[in-house]
């Protein structure tokens, strides 16, 4: 077995931290998808009024971000005519500006104004019946871009062009489980593994004084597993090997066939989420060399013809060692 743990432990991650305390676990449905929280549950906590806090986060940012429902913030702006200004609440301006950071980082390989790419290729509400063709692929890149709003970062305001639709599903659920992180350490529980569609991030530490250890998901034989020590750190993992080929190049409008699975290990949640979703679709040699540059903590691995590959980013290697495990 393999293992990546921190190479610093954070002090801060100490507080109120007790050997033995109850660990508590909550669960439920959103986005499509399960939440998850374990926590080591701190003196004084009122486990449902905490779940009910949960629940009422995640609606919130549903209201805003779904690309599912028709009465989103999100979905209002899809059908907002052209040169309408949208004031943009301080989630949907967090998540935005991330998208556009990442975006620009990437060469346009992340972009979360690619939601005609994502409809039209059935990865949205509605399937499709057969893959489009190259000429209504091109049509709809004509309303596709985030170069294509424009937004005052000063009043958070973006403007619609006309027929240009956001998709936040490749970031957004990063930022739920990061909303979910604050959420809990206002609620003074500064322990916890929080846990929506695969995406992580672990608080603190478990009552036994382990890390939350977490294990990638690792879809081959071909590699050995790896368990990475979740402390005060977040990891997203973006692949066609659970859902098929749905990972679109948002520069071209084409499915991207060559990423089985890809993580990555952040801070954030949402950086973590977004990045795993940029790097899936560049070819593998570019999304080394930019993993590299940008310093990214990646496990990725490629498949074809001759079998898998795996790919440790430096950032991660540093971080690996090997163990036995009972």
């Amino acid at each position: 077995m393999r293992l990546a743990v921190p190479l610093e432990i954070d002090p801060g991650a100490l507080s109120g931290w007790k050997p033995g305390a109850p660990v508590v676990d909550l669960r439920g449905e959103t986005m499509g998808t399960t939440w998850h929280v374990r926590l080591a549950q701190p003196p004084g906590l009122h486990v449902n009024s905490l779940r009910q806090a949960i629940e009422q986060r995640l609606e919130a940012i549903l209201a805003q971000m779904s690309h599912w429902r028709e009465d989103s913030l999100l979905g209002g702006f899809n059908r907002a005519a052209a040169g309408t200004w949208l004031a943009l609440p301080a989630d949907f301006a967090t998540v935005w500006e991330a998208a556009l950071s990442v975006g620009e980082a990437s060469g346009g390989a992340f972009d979360a104004a690619a939601g005609r790419l994502v409809n039209l290729w059935g990865f949205g509400p509605t399937p499709a019946a057969q893959a489009p063709d190259h000429d209504t692929i091109g049509q709809s890149l004509r309303h596709v871009g985030a170069h294509r709003l424009a937004y005052d970062a000063q009043t958070r305001r973006l403007r619609q062009p006309g027929g240009v639709h956001l998709d936040f599903s490749g970031i957004a659920k990063g930022f739920a489980v990061d909303a979910l992180g604050e959420l809990l350490t206002q609620s003074n529980c500064y322990h916890a593994l929080v846990e929506i569609g695969g995406e992580l991030l672990g608080l603190g530490l478990r009552p036994d004084g382990d890390p939350w250890w977490v294990d990638l998901e690792t879809p081959t034989s071909e590699s050995a597993p790896l368990r990475i020590a979740l402390h005060q750190m977040a990891v997203a993992t973006s692949g066609d090997y659970v859902r098929g080929r749905h990972t679109i190049d948002p520069r071209t409008g084409a499915a991207v066939p060559h990423m089985l699975s890809l993580s990555v290990l952040h801070r954030s949640a949402m950086m973590a989420d977004a990045w795993a979703t940029a790097l899936t679709v560049l070819p593998p040699l570019e999304m080394q060399r930019l993993a590299t540059r940008k310093r990214l903590t990646v496990r990725a691995l490629a498949g074809d013809e001759q079998g898998v590959a795996e790919w440790i980013s430096p950032a991660l290697e540093r971080m690996m060692v090997d163990a036995v495990i009972d």
